[in-house]
C-alpha cells in the first residue's frame, strides 16, 4: 500500500511482523491483539474528507461489472435500464457466466467486452481508460482487492456487502479513497427499502422525538444454500466464511439505522460488545453430509459460528444499537428495523407498524403517515423500481440513485466511511465473542469529522434527472 501510516503505527508497537492484521480471519490468539489496531484511529490524521465529496459530473457513466454469479446478473439487468449508463465490460472467473450475462443484453444498446478465465482478469478491465465505475459483486474476500485496484486505476468503486472483512481492509478502503479521491460506495440496498426510507424521513422531521435506540438484523435461513455444492456458491466460499464466529453480515440491518442516527454525520459509534450462541446446526449438517459423501469430510471437522449473534453498540451521543445475525435457524426472514424514540416507535417485522404510545396506529392513520413521509426518491422512481425488481425494488432505487448522483456531480448517500464502519462490526464482534463478550472500542474512520459532517440528504435536490428504460 502506498499509504503506510497504519503499518508504521503497528511497527512502532512491535506487532507489525506477527501477520495478525492481514486478510485472514480474526480467530484464536489473533483476536487478543485487535484492540491495538482499533486504537490506530486515535493517532490517524485524515488526508482528505470524502464525506460530502462530489466528483465531477459524468454525462454518461461507463460501467464495468465484476462477479456474475449470484448478485452480478441482477445488477447487469438493472443498470441496463438506466439512461446515461453504458455497460462496457463484464468480468467473471468463469467464462460461461460472463457470456451468459452478455446474452442478457441482447437487443439493448450495450455491447460489453468480456474478461474471464483468470483470477485477476478484473485488473485488465480496470486498466481500461474508458470506464468510470467498477461495480463489484464478487465473493467477499475479493471485495477490497478489487475496490482498491479500481480506485488506484482512477475509477469509482461500488462494492457489494460487506465491503471488507477485517479492520486492515477497512482502513485500506478509507486510505485509498481519500488518496485517490474516488468514491467507494458499499452497495447496501436495504437503505433504499421503502419502509426504511420512510422511517428515515420520519426521524429527520421529528416524528420519533429524540431517537434513543435502534435495532437491525439479518435473520435468514440459508442453511440449505450454504450446503448446496451444486447450485450454491462457487467453491463453497460462503460456507467457508462461517468458520468465523461473530456477526459476519451486519450491514443490511445496520445501514438504515445508522442513517437514522446520523452515524458518521453527527454521532459516532463508541464501543461494542458481542455474544454468540453455540453452533447447533452447521457442524451437525456437515457431519451428516460427510457420512454420505466424502466431499464434506473436511467440512465435518471444522468449527462454525454460533447460530445467533447479538451485538450491542453504544454511540458517542449515548444512543444504543442492537444488531443480530442468524442464517441457520428455521425462522422467518427478518431485518428487525426498529426505531425507538422519546415520542414514537416503528418496526418493520413481522409487520410494518408505528406507534405513539401503548397501541399501534390504525390502518387509516398509517396511510396518512405514508402520504406525509414518503421520500422524494420513492415518489420519483418507486413504481418504476417495483417494475424492474430486485428485492421489491430497493436494488433498483439504489442503482438509480448511484448513477443519478454520478451524473449530476452529487455526493453519494453512502461513502467510504460508511463502508468501513458498517463492515468493521464483523471483526470487532469476532474479537468480542472470542474474549467472553468484553467490550472493544470502535474505530472512528472519519478522523473526528463526524462532529461536523452533513447528514445524508433525503431529497433529490440537484439531481433526479436520470430517466429509466422500461
Amino acid at each position: 500500500m502506498k499509504n503506510n501510516a497504519r503499518r508504521e503505527f503497528l511497527k512502532s508497537t512491535g506487532l507489525a511482523g506477527l501477520g495478525i492484521f492481514g486478510a485472514g480471519s480474526v480467530l484464536g490468539s489473533q483476536a487478543d491483539f485487535l484492540p491495538l489496531e482499533a486504537n490506530f484511529a486515535k493517532k490517524r490524521v485524515q488526508s482528505f474528507n470524502m464525506s460530502g465529496f462530489a466528483a465531477p459530473k459524468l454525462e454518461t457513466v461507463r460501467v464495468g461489472i465484476v462477479g456474475l454469479g449470484m448478485r452480478g446478473p441482477g445488477a447487469v439487468d438493472r443498470l441496463s435500464k438506466i439512461e446515461g449508463v453504458e455497460i462496457k465490460a463484464l468480468c467473471d472467473l468463469i467464462p460461461e457466466r460472463a457470456e451468459k450475462a452478455k446474452k442478457m443484453l441482447d437487443g439493448t444498446v450495450h455491447n460489453p467486452t468480456l474478461y474471464s478465465g483468470k483470477a485477476y482478469s478484473y485488473k485488465a478491465m480496470c486498466d481500461r481508460p474508458d470506464l468510470d465505475l467498477i461495480y463489484i459483486a464478487s465473493p467477499w474476500e475479493w471485495h477490497v482487492p478489487m475496490a482498491v485496484y479500481a480506485m488506484e486505476a482512477g475509477k469509482h468503486a461500488a462494492v457489494e456487502v460487506p465491503a471488507a472483512r477485517t479492520l486492515d481492509e477497512c482502513w485500506e478502503l478509507v486510505e485509498t479513497s481519500e488518496r485517490t479521491q474516488k468514491h467507494c460506495m458499499q452497495l447496501e440496498n436495504c437503505c433504499y427499502d421503502f419502509f426504511e426510507l420512510m422511517t428515515l424521513k420520519m426521524a429527520r422531521e421529528g416524528f420519533f422525538g429524540e431517537v434513543l435506540h435502534v435495532e437491525g438484523a439479518y435473520i435468514h435461513d440459508l442453511l440449505w444454500l450454504n450446503f448446496d455444492n451444486q447450485k450454491g456458491y462457487q467453491d463453497m466460499w460462503r460456507l467457508k466464511e462461517n468458520f468465523r464466529n461473530g456477526n459476519l453480515y451486519p450491514t443490511h440491518g445496520l445501514g438504515p439505522i445508522c442513517q437514522i442516527l446520523n452515524i458518521n454525520r453527527g454521532d459516532q459509534m463508541d464501543y461494542l460488545t458481542s455474544l454468540s450462541s453455540n453452533d447447533f446446526q452447521m457442524k451437525a449438517k456437515a457431519q451428516e453430509l460427510a457420512e454420505q459423501d466424502s466431499f464434506w469430510a473436511s467440512y465435518a471437522t471444522k468449527e462454525y459460528r454460533g447460530n445467533m449473534n447479538t451485538t450491542l453498540v453504544k454511540t458517542k451521543n449515548g444512543k444504543s444499537i442492537m444488531i443480530q445475525h442468524d442464517v441457520t435457524s428455521p425462522r422467518p426472514y427478518s431485518r428487525l428495523h426498529v426505531v425507538s424514540g422519546t415520542e414514537g416507535f416503528a418496526q418493520k417485522y413481522p409487520e410494518q407498524k408505528v406507534s405513539r404510545g401503548h397501541s399501534w396506529l390504525k390502518e387509516e392513520e398509517m396511510k396518512e403517515l405514508e402520504k406525509k413521509y414518503t421520500p422524494e426518491i420513492i415518489l420519483k422512481v418507486g413504481e418504476l423500481a417495483k417494475q424492474v425488481g430486485g428485492h421489491g425494488g430497493m436494488d433498483f432505487m439504489m442503482d438509480w440513485r448511484l448513477i443519478d448522483c454520478l451524473r449530476n456531480g452529487l455526493p453519494l448517500d453512502q461513502d467510504v466511511y460508511d463502508a468501513a464502519l458498517w463492515s468493521c462490526i464483523s471483526p470487532l464482534s469476532e474479537w468480542s465473542v472470542a474474549n467472553r463478550s468484553n467490550s472493544i472500542d470502535v474505530p472512528d474512520f472519519t478522523g473526528g469529522n463526524w462532529k461536523t459532517n452533513t447528514p445524508v440528504p433525503i431529497t433529490l435536490a440537484g439531481g433526479g434527472t436520470t430517466a429509466v428504460r422500461v
